[in-house]
């Protein structure tokens, strides 16, 4: 036992230290409380997804029907190769690509395609008429003229800098951007494109995919949506009306 004369000091603790301490827990409180609203925020956007058995039947056969349609078409001969005249195509995407064999989807992502209603401009050769055969039942594409590639740069022509998309509006951009290839403006660009320059590709990826306009009722209505663009496949010289209505 301690001695009776003995008292115990009882530290003191500085106020301003005190109102530090009492400041800081309520800082923690805060912050967790906005972390709990933050991670119920998050769960409530989190809606289960459920997949009916015949969407999955119904993607399964349009997978096989891909890999036999491109299983075959290795075993044909290639496709002709269309008159010398023609070495500018743009391909226009107008179906939905959801269940799409590996090989398809594949296909469309190097054409840049991965937006249903975008379209490219692609250089006529072996390797890209096949890879238009691969895609036919989902793009649309033929050749366009210089009227065609004209309004579509001018209209919706874009192109990505800083991860952020600017339109070609301005020939100081260009210049600073394709000047070492003797681009120097847009007209520069669109004969580029249109000849099939030996800068092609490089203007080509240069320029983003088109996001082409389409109705609202278009999108929803498919069968209204095929009667006014048309079917997918090759197209021609027609491709340039199908241009006209989505522009």
């Amino acid at each position: 036992m301690a001695e009776s004369g003995t008292e115990r000091v009882i530290k003191l603790v500085p106020e301003n230290l005190l109102k530090k301490r009492k400041a800081y827990q309520a800082v923690k409180a805060t912050q967790a409380k906005l972390a709990l609203q933050q991670k119920r925020k998050a769960k409530e956007g989190l809606s289960l997804k459920f997949k009916r058995l015949e969407e999955f039947l119904k993607n399964s056969k349009k997978q096989h029907r891909d890999e036999t349609r491109v299983a075959r078409l290795k075993h044909r001969p290639p496709p002709p190769m269309p008159p010398s005249k023609n070495t500018l195509a743009f391909a226009v995407r107008i179906r939905e690509i959801r269940g799409v064999s590996t090989e398809v989807l594949h296909t469309i992502q190097m054409l840049r395609l991965r937006k249903i209603f975008s379209g490219t401009f692609v250089k006529v050769n072996k390797c890209s008429i096949r890879m238009l055969k691969i895609v036919e039942p989902y793009v649309a594409w033929g050749y366009p003229n210089l009227k065609s590639v004209r309004e579509l740069i001018l209209k919706r022509g874009l192109t990505k800098i800083d991860k952020k998309k600017v339109p070609l509006t301005n020939n100081t951009l260009i210049e600073e951007q394709l000047g070492k290839y003797g681009i120097i403006c847009l007209e520069d660009l669109i004969h580029e494109i249109y000849s099939t320059g030996k800068n092609f590709r490089v203007v080509n990826n240069f320029l983003c995919p088109f996001v082409l306009s389409v109705p609202y009722h278009g999108s929803r209505d498919k069968v209204g949506l095929l009667k006014d663009v048309g079917d997918p496949g090759p197209r021609a010289e027609d491709i340039n009306a199908v241009i006209r209505k989505l522009n």
